[in-house]
């Protein structure tokens, strides 16, 4: 939950390097979260709730998922790969899921190793 708060308060910062735990955990809080939105929103017989909780999330979700491609390597402008419908998702996946590079990088020093 620590990762997800963290995410949460760093939601403008797109500088640096966040770990794969960093980044998974948020996204499985993120999920969590959705999914009793959605459930409160079925039971209301709205969609207000989930619509206004993936609003709020947007911004930090985009940094949280900037700073772990930087963390591979990768410039942030990645992420918009993702807008091709399912290779781009996939291949974004896989950059998700990259070991982080070694030591320090053009986006800051190793999470890793602090």
């Amino acid at each position: 939950m620590e990762h997800f708060t963290a995410a949460i308060q760093q939601f403008s910062n797109f500088e640096g390097r966040n770990t794969r735990t960093q980044y998974w955990m948020f996204v499985l809080f993120n999920m969590i979260f959705y999914i009793g939105c959605m459930m409160v929103d079925r039971v209301l017989g709205t969609q207000f709730i989930g619509i206004v909780y993936s609003l709020l999330l947007l911004l930090p979700g985009l940094a949280v998922a900037a700073r772990r491609l930087h963390d591979t390597g990768k410039s942030a402008w990645w992420l918009l790969i993702g807008l091709i419908p399912l290779l781009g998702a996939i291949v974004l996946i896989v950059f998700l899921v990259q070991d982080s590079e070694a030591g320090d990088n053009a986006y800051g020093a190793n999470p890793k190793q602090a």
